[in-house]
């Protein structure tokens, strides 16, 4: 296909869930708790399934693989990856944090990515190799010279476990220099991702990812200039989350990626 139409269709399919997304935001919806005690709404299901329609009518012989309503033609060369409303709990707090994400994987890798706010109208789109736009214009990463002049992101320190947490307060040690007054923000789940494309971030540190929460985000950095990988430096792939789900690193600046993993030890 052409990228042009996977462009175009991306675009479509986030128009369709922030279609549902927007009219439901601060108003009264059900939620409950699905298996892993992750909380869960009507308002996702329905943004996932706007997306599937589309998917299912157009692109027959694609795969799909959705957080809510789980994959379709596994073995396909070309995936696209749904994740409706990545920052649920955000979305039911009213915080417009939250997004849209959406990706197309060839072979199993990110070449494809969308960070939809619909609240805010942010859109960032990013391509493997094409660069990476915020609503229709150019976005870059920023350089770091040093990790204690860096701003770092986590969605919640509350989602690592002990191995994790303990090598991500030596992350936060160092961009603080060991001080407390370090630059860290907490909150935002995908939202970083984009500030960080659009160089208002330096690091974002996450763990237990899976690839409807991860592969939309690697396009979109690394587009911009950032670069992406696991917690000992590998790309991500569709492999990357395996049981446990994967451990993440954004850099706007790919030359402090070696610095990060050092301090994490």
């Amino acid at each position: 296909m052409d990228i042009k139409q996977d462009l175009m269709l991306a675009g479509r399919l986030a128009d369709a869930a922030g279609a549902v997304i927007r009219p439901a935001f601060r108003s009264e919806f059900a939620q409950e708790r699905k298996a892993d005690r992750s909380p869960v709404t009507e308002v996702d299901r329905a943004a996932e399934a706007a997306m599937r329609a589309i998917l299912e009518r157009e692109r027959s012989d694609d795969g799909i693989i959705g957080e809510e309503y789980g994959t379709r033609n596994e073995h396909a060369g070309r995936q696209w990856v749904l994740d409706p409303i990545d920052g649920t709990i955000s979305f039911m707090a009213g915080r417009p944090i939250f997004g849209t994400l959406i990706a197309l994987m060839q072979d199993g890798w990110p070449v494809l990515g969308v960070i939809d706010q619909p609240i805010s109208g942010e859109r960032w789109v990013g391509q493997i190799g094409g660069g990476t736009t915020l609503n229709g214009l150019p976005v870059r990463t920023t350089s770091c010279r040093a990790l204690d002049e860096a701003k770092l992101a986590t969605s919640s320190p509350h989602y690592f476990g002990a191995e994790q947490a303990d090598a991500y307060m030596k992350v936060a040690g160092a961009v603080g220099g060991n001080e407390r007054q370090g630059m860290i923000v907490y909150g935002g789940d995908c939202y970083n991702y984009g500030l960080l494309a659009s160089g208002h971030l330096d690091i974002i540190c996450e763990s237990g990812l899976q690839i409807y929460d991860y592969a939309a985000l690697v396009p979109v950095v690394e587009g911009a200039g950032g670069t992406m990988s696991d917690w000992q430096g590998n790309p991500l792939d569709i492999e990357s989350a395996g049981k446990d789900g994967a451990d993440v690193l954004a850099l706007g600046d790919p030359a402090r990626l070696d610095d990060v993993l050092e301090a994490m030890g």
